[in-house]
């Protein structure tokens, strides 16, 4: 896998990681053709540790644990997905890991694009932007007065 696949799958991985469950499900079962698959991990919740860096680069800590649900899943050609997802959804992890091994596709990568990751994509935006306009009422510039140094 070149870089460039690399970060194309990381990007959309990512967007179906952070979709709304119920999108996905929609977007899923509108696909035609869908392949026989079997779980080569079933979903599974569990806890990982999250880190942080004060300031965004000084000295890593421990910030705390987080529930994710994992799957992995085997199409009948041999194609592996995988998903990752925060909290307890096993469905849309499912979900998830099947999309991705259809993505891998070359056949069939347009239309996954098109169909689900596009769409999820721009609802990912619209939420962001309502998020930002609505903390944007209580947002306060704080700036410092400049007064007069006595010389």
């Amino acid at each position: 896998m070149t870089d460039a696949q690399s970060q194309d799958r990381q990007q959309w991985m990512g967007i179906l990681a952070r979709a709304e469950e119920t999108s996905l499900a929609q977007l899923v079962a509108g696909l035609d053709d869908l392949p026989e698959h079997d779980f080569l991990r079933r979903p599974e919740s569990g806890l990982v540790m999250v880190r942080g860096r004060a300031g965004g680069s000084g000295k890593a800590f421990n910030l705390g644990e987080m529930t994710v649900t994992r799957c992995t899943v085997r199409t009948e050609d041999g194609t592996l997905g995988h998903a990752y997802v925060a909290g307890r959804r096993p469905d849309h992890a499912a979900r998830a890991a099947l999309t991705d091994a259809l993505l891998q596709h070359k056949t069939r990568r347009d239309e996954i694009m098109r169909r689900v990751i596009v769409p999820l994509e721009q609802e990912e935006t619209a939420r962001c932007e309502t998020k930002q306009a609505e903390s944007a009422d209580t947002r306060v510039d704080f700036f410092t007065l400049v007064r007069g140094e006595n010389e």
